[in-house]
């Protein structure tokens, strides 16, 4: 470790263009916060596995969807995993970070999660309604997600790649914002057509609740997650998606005492990670 400060490559692909965001500016604003703490530097995701062995830390930010360069994503994670490279989020998440099995096998324990099901002798298992969302295991940011019409479900080709969920029309969607285990702030999309127009939201008892028994499931012990969820007409919230690899923050859109507490819960997560020995 740096004498000074430690020292973080920060891994993000500042022109990915992120539909209804603008990635470059958080993590810009974001690096420059660490760098009151940290030595920092800013460097592409495909740059990542060449380079980290001389930092401290390795902070993955908005490094863009992996599915555009698996290989060197599963370069990188393999060369982290067998130097015991410090890497933040920490690499044996459940969710998202390892593809979109995680809903399969939460929704068949029972988790208040959208139901999916991955077989066609599965989908007496889903709500009957007109419309039904196919989407790939390993996709992200939307990439390769269609709208299947029930009639069609027989034309799908169902395997290891896809899944098939019912077509909720949900009241809104809601994100609740966690470092490690502590929750930061939550954001909703009161229109359903908007889904990255967000605002602030004041989560209730029950709503904590819910997105705490989703962060517990995946045992991420240093990292940032984001519990994305759906308000049923009914008034329930179903799970749509737990990202753990690099979510996006929506800092911009908390007030600044908001963004200053998740600063520092950041640092603090990062300064108690950089003080554990790397495992040789």
């Amino acid at each position: 470790m740096s004498a000074a400060k430690p020292r973080v490559l920060f891994v993000t692909d500042l022109a990915y263009p992120a539909r209804g965001r603008r990635y470059c500016d958080e993590d810009i604003r974001l690096s420059a916060r660490l760098r009151e703490d940290f030595d920092v530097a800013l460097c592409h995701p495909l740059d990542a596995a060449a380079l980290m062995d001389a930092f401290d830390l390795v902070l993955v930010r908005n490094s863009g969807p992996v599915l555009n360069y698996r290989a060197a994503y599963e370069a990188f994670r393999s060369r982290a995993l067998e130097r015991g490279t410090r890497v933040y989020n920490q690499l044996t998440g459940r969710a998202d970070m390892a593809g979109k099995q995680y809903l399969l096998d939460l929704s068949a324990a029972g988790y208040p999660v959208i139901p999916t099901v991955d077989r066609a002798e599965d989908l007496g298992r889903l709500p009957v309604v007109p419309e039904y969302v196919v989407k790939p295991k390993l996709g992200a940011d939307s990439i390769g997600l269609r709208t299947v019409p029930r009639e069609e479900l027989g034309s799908v080709a169902y395997g290891d790649d896809v899944l098939v969920q019912p077509l909720i029309r949900f009241a809104y969607e809601v994100s609740f914002y966690f470092v490690d285990d502590a929750f930061q702030y939550a954001l909703h999309a009161p229109d359903p057509e908007q889904r990255w127009r967000l605002e602030p939201y004041e989560p209730t008892a029950d709503d904590l609740d819910f997105a705490r028994r989703f962060i517990a499931w995946n045992t991420i012990e240093h990292g940032i997650q984001r519990v994305d969820a759906c308000r049923t007409p009914e008034g329930d919230l179903l799970l749509v998606e737990l990202e753990d690899l690099n979510p996006y923050l929506s800092l911009d859109l908390v007030d600044e005492a908001a963004q200053d507490r998740f600063v520092a819960a950041l640092k603090g997560s990062l300064l108690t990670l950089a003080a554990r020995p790397e495992r040789s």
